[in-house]
Order: structure tokens, then sequence, then C-alpha cells
């Protein structure tokens, strides 16, 4: 398996995002809860009903989980848009608090990693992403438009886990274009 870029244009997100909405409420959430918790793809799918909503039916504030490929303890914001596609999926789909929020209808079991990794590129084609698309997009696109915004490298970092700077910069696919811009723009 090669290596997955980001989704760098805002509008092709949107655009997934606004196609998703109208088609399956599992994905749409599944696609705006990786794209703003930054969670991997196979933490994303352990998750259940009680996990994002309280027993009085309730968003809640934090994520909070043991991530798979590092045991450790993770606490995610559950963010504006992460909470509207929440109320969304459950004023839908009406889950029980044990239901898992990424089943696959026929079977009640979790959809797989494979699965996810199909349908972020049928997105991403839809939407007109060329780069390569894979299951850590999500969580790489996240990276990427915090750092836009100006999120400082060393949060991003720490958000993700890290070991060092130069692992988050490789992640979140900084190009020679774009240092290129930067060489053009910063004239002193």
């Amino acid at each position: 398996m090669g290596t997955v870029e980001p989704i760098r244009d805002l509008a092709k997100l949107e655009t997934i995002k606004r196609t998703l909405r109208k088609r399956s409420p599992r994905d749409f959430l599944l696609f705006v809860l990786g794209l703003n918790t930054a969670l991997r793809v196979g933490d994303l799918l352990t998750l259940r009903a009680k996990d994002v909503v309280n027993e009085a039916g309730n968003v809640r504030e934090f994520l909070t989980l043991r991530e798979q490929k590092t045991g450790k303890h993770k606490r995610a914001k559950i963010n504006a848009a992460a909470t509207e596609a929440i109320e969304e999926y459950v004023a839908k789909v009406n889950p029980a608090p044990e239901d898992l929020l990424f089943a696959n209808p026929r079977t009640g079991k979790a959809i797989s990693r494979v699965q996810v990794w199909r349908l972020l590129n049928e997105w991403a084609l839809e939407a007109g992403v060329t780069d390569p698309i894979g299951a850590h997009s999500m969580r790489k696109s996240w990276g990427y438009q915090a750092r836009k915004q100006g999120v400082p490298l060393e949060l991003i970092q720490a958000k993700f886990g890290h070991s060092s700077p130069s692992v988050t910069k490789r992640y979140i696919g900084i190009t020679s274009d774009e240092i290129q811009r930067v060489e053009e723009d910063v004239n002193l």
C-alpha cells in the first residue's frame, strides 16, 4: 500500500460532506468524525452510540477510548461540526446505546478498514480529488487544514501523538510546491 494524501482542497471536502449528508447518515458521520477528531479509522470503527451520546440523549463533549495502535488512552474533543453530524445521525437512525456507529447493515458488525478505503476513494473521485486517498486521508486532512489555519506544528504533532515534528511534516504532506510558494512570498 502506497502513501496516501490529505484532501487539501476545502471545497472538495465540503462537496463530499454535502453529498454524504444527502446519501447516508452513517457515511456522513464517518467522514465528519474522521475529519474532526483525527482518530485513526480502526478507532473510529469501534465507536458505539453510547460513546458519543450520553444517557440523556445529549452529545458528549469528548470521545474517550483506548487507541488500538498504541494502547494509550485518547480523549478527542467533539467539536461543533461533529456534534451536528452526531445529532443528525441520532435523529435519523435512532441507535441503541450499544449499536456500532459504523455497522454493515447486513451483518450488524463494524465495516472494515478496506470498506472505508473503498468508500473514501469513491467519495474523493466523485468530488474530483486526484491524489492517492486512503483510510488515513481523513486524519491527514485534519492535520493539513489545521496547519493551513495557523495551528503550530507542535500542537498538531501532540494531537497525532507523533514522536517528532519531522514525522508530522511528512504525515500532513507538505509539498515542494508549498515550499516554493513560501520562498516566493517571503521577501525580506
